[in-house]
């Protein structure tokens, strides 16, 4: 367990500041995200959730460099985003962030170790050289014994866990993943949230997940609710707060919060 976990923990690996993001429909701009102020700490697990059109996953995309904002400024582990050329951004996604989907995004003719190895592949790498992280991953995310299966050969919660496995390899500043239990069953979206759980408390890794579920909002250290692209409320829950008992006041603040516009 965390050995730095109070000096860690106040340290903002992420700062989003201001952001607004218009899209045009038409002659008409629509506001997804209207000015948030976003910071999450090195080792925080943080839940973003929200209703569809509320702002979360355009929030996801900007802080992730996979779209810049229209207004404001995101800083990921110390480097200003908007001051990077595209091919220096492209640089940070690959070496600074994981990305988890809903859609587990692997290589179908890959086996599981070869997907897991994919990001330090495509960075250039000989991932024979990385054995040894690449075997502690298998064996985090439970999967020893099926390194040589092919996706097509694998449960739908046994591909999301070789993409998690993925999202770590590089070590990454922050892992964000968007609705990462949306096609599992409840079974393997409890068993997905406790290993992104685990990757928080055993591997010191920062998370950022977007989520409709209340439950898999729940294994967050603290859960942001988006409004009409701003920030409506947070809350925090204590270290070692149960499951049940943070699933509680989260549903409390659901039910507390007004109707979107």
């Amino acid at each position: 367990m965390r050995q730095e976990s109070k000096s860690v923990r106040n340290m903002p690996i992420l700062e989003a500041r201001s952001l607004r993001k218009i899209f045009h429909l038409g002659e008409h701009p629509v506001n997804a995200l209207a000015g948030v102020d976003f910071v999450v700490e090195k080792g925080e697990f943080v839940a973003l959730m929200g209703r569809s059109g509320s702002g979360k996953s355009t929030l996801l995309h900007l802080i992730g460099g996979l779209d810049r904002p229209s207004e404001g400024e995101v800083t990921l582990a110390g480097m200003q985003l908007s001051l990077l050329s595209d091919d220096k951004v492209t640089l940070v996604r690959r070496r600074n962030i994981g990305f988890v989907f809903q859609f587990f995004n692997l290589l179908p003719t890959l086996s599981t170790e070869e997907n897991i190895a994919l990001p330090l592949t495509i960075d250039g790498k000989d991932y024979s050289k990385y054995q040894e992280q690449i075997e502690t991953l298998l064996a985090h995310v439970g999967l020893e014994g099926r390194r040589r299966h092919k996706p097509d050969q694998l449960s739908g919660g046994e591909q999301q866990r070789v993409a998690i496995a993925r999202a770590l390899v590089t070590q990454p500043s922050i892992i964000l993943a968007d609705e990462p239990t949306g096609n599992l069953d409840s079974k393997n979206s409890t068993a997905i949230m406790e290993l992104l759980r685990r990757s928080c408390d055993e591997l010191e890794q920062t998370i950022v997940v977007v989520t409709h579920d209340p439950r898999a909002a729940a294994y967050a250290d603290r859960a942001v609710f988006l409004r009409d692209g701003k920030v409506a409320k947070e809350v925090r829950f204590k270290r070692g707060m149960k499951v049940e008992t943070r699933l509680s006041k989260i549903l409390k603040t659901m039910e507390n919060l007004p109707d979107q516009a």
